[in-house]
């Protein structure tokens, strides 16, 4: 297993994941094993109308910037005084965020929302359960390892992993590291001295047990 090698101003302060991302950590948690092989059918199901959706949304988009072209710009928040957000929730009334995952060299397209990672929508595609931002830039986004994040296995240190929004932006991500961890250990840093992106997956692969107690995570932090 490599060796966890995050660039950090304060590498000695990190975070426990609240209870609620530990559990979305925990993929396939108490789901039988007939449940898990029909997970593969939905997740290819959900992600068509899933990237159906995202490219209404990008449509719709590059309608409003060719109208009012300051819309290209997105503001910067400022970073305030106080400790890291909160876990990336959907607001009611308002539809999840989407986020295009990419990795070129793996020929992988996946799209992810935003809200809470319940087993139902875990089946559906990849969560985002943080979402980085001024006051802690770490995104964490968690997926089944026999769909969505199978690929995870084949990640590869220097690997780019892109992240597209629905406004057209696009920001990429270097494969830094991977560790194995229990889930109820897993960490990450308050203070990155850049953004990091951690994608997250039961372990190991190939397992007939679900739920086990192991979590892979492949750490990328930000380039560009």
């Amino acid at each position: 297993m490599a060796k966890r090698n995050h660039s950090s101003r304060n590498p000695t302060v990190w975070r426990a994941i609240t209870l609620t991302a530990s559990v979305a950590l925990c993929v396939y948690g108490g789901a039988s094993l007939t449940q898990g092989l029909a997970v593969p059918v939905k997740a290819e199901v959900a992600q068509k109308g899933l990237e159906r959706q995202f490219e209404q949304r990008l449509a719709l988009q590059a309608t409003a910037t060719q109208r009012h072209p300051a819309a290209l710009v997105r503001p910067q928040p400022s970073r305030p005084q106080t400790g890291p957000a909160p876990k990336a929730s959907a607001s009611p009334g308002k539809a999840p965020m989407l986020v295009r995952l990419g990795v070129a060299r793996l020929g992988i397209s996946e799209i992810v929302r935003s809200g809470e990672a319940t087993h139902e929508r875990l089946a559906g595609g990849p969560i985002m359960i943080k979402r980085g931002d001024a006051a802690n830039p770490v995104t964490i986004v968690s997926a089944h390892r026999d769909t969505h994040f199978l690929f995870v296995r084949d990640l590869q240190q220097d690997d780019v992993v892109t992240m597209q929004s629905a406004d057209g932006t696009i920001d990429r991500y270097r494969v830094i590291g991977f560790e194995t961890v229990r889930w109820n250990r897993f960490r990450y840093p308050l203070d990155p001295a850049r953004p990091l992106l951690a994608l997250a997956t039961c372990y190991p692969f190939g397992s007939t047990e679900y739920g086990g107690p192991w979590r892979r995570v492949a750490w990328a932090e930000r380039i560009g």
